[in-house]
């Protein structure tokens, strides 16, 4: 008879985030002898009595599991690589039942999501972290966190319509949100135009090349994002398309990151202004003169 040979509890723990609950532990195999000797050596510390956490164990998550929590929310979508809004706390989500927690570093959220998590779980399920997301952020900040999700591949935009998600922000962001976004300054733009009432087609073909949104038949909007224009290459080429869609016939405007996040009045001032000019239909109105 052969016995399975194990991993390091180490190794193991590097293979699971360097969290886990130390009842998780014994269910892989691990024995107290396995915990104490790893405690010893150093490669694991226990921390709140039944928690484990490794070297590789990031400081969000320790000072979750030191809550009796997992991360959640901004801390878990960043792990995910989903696109998140800057955040200088750590988010946590923690059982109904958990005692109150005095930690300034840490935002806690005691909703249950649509997915039930054993108090004993490190790990936050994605449907989690986005109902959390909805109902804690500004609405078109949640969006761009679901969003990078849908475009990420991680779900479809039909699994979340299907969910029920027993919080009307939620639904309400299942609803309109969509894997066409390239990026979430895309999002944060159709967001910005819906509360003003303008008609956004994304992700729109126009002479063989795709363009971030068209309004109407000719105006033309691109988003840059942080790091755009990384190389003289990069903006000759964006140059080079904006000239092309101009003599064709479009009008075409670009705004950065820093309008699209912090300027959404400037944005929809614009963008009001070109409509006005006729701008964003086939023949534009040319001004009178005399």
């Amino acid at each position: 008879m052969h016995t399975r040979r194990m991993i390091p509890l180490s190794e193991w723990m590097r293979q699971h985030h360097g969290v886990a609950h130390s009842s998780t532990v014994r269910l892989a195999g691990y024995d107290v002898h396995a915990v104490r000797t790893a405690i010893a050596s150093g490669a694991v510390t226990r921390v709140r009595r039944s928690w484990l956490v490794g070297r590789e164990c990031s400081g969000e998550r320790r000072q979750a599991a030191q809550a009796g929590g997992r991360v959640s929310r901004i801390t878990a979508a960043r792990e995910l690589s989903l696109w998140t809004p800057d955040a200088t706390h750590t988010h946590i989500a923690v059982p109904g039942t958990a005692s109150r927690i005095r930690n300034s570093g840490l935002i806690v959220h005691w909703a249950r999501g649509p997915i039930a998590v054993p108090s004993r779980s490190a790990e936050e399920p994605l449907l989690n972290v986005l109902f959390h997301a909805a109902r804690c952020l500004e609405p078109e900040r949640a969006v761009l966190i679901w969003e990078s999700a849908l475009h990420g591949g991680l779900v479809s935009a039909g699994q979340l319509q299907r969910v029920a998600w027993h919080s009307g922000r939620a639904t309400r962001i299942a609803e309109v949100a969509s894997s066409l976004s390239d990026s979430g300054l895309e999002t944060r733009f159709l967001w910005i135009m819906r509360e003003i009432g303008v008609v956004v087609q994304q992700q729109i073909w126009i002479d063989g090349h795709p363009v971030d949104a068209l309004i109407g038949e000719r105006l033309v909007i691109q988003s840059d994002g942080f790091a755009h224009h990384s190389t003289a290459k990069d903006r000759r080429r964006d140059l080079s398309a904006d000239a092309r869609l101009t003599l064709l016939g479009y009008t075409v405007l670009r705004f950065d990151y820093h309008q699209l996040l912090f300027d959404p009045v400037g944005v929809q001032s614009t963008i009001r202004m070109a409509m006005a000019q006729g701008l964003h239909l086939q023949e534009a109105r040319k001004p009178n003169r005399r």
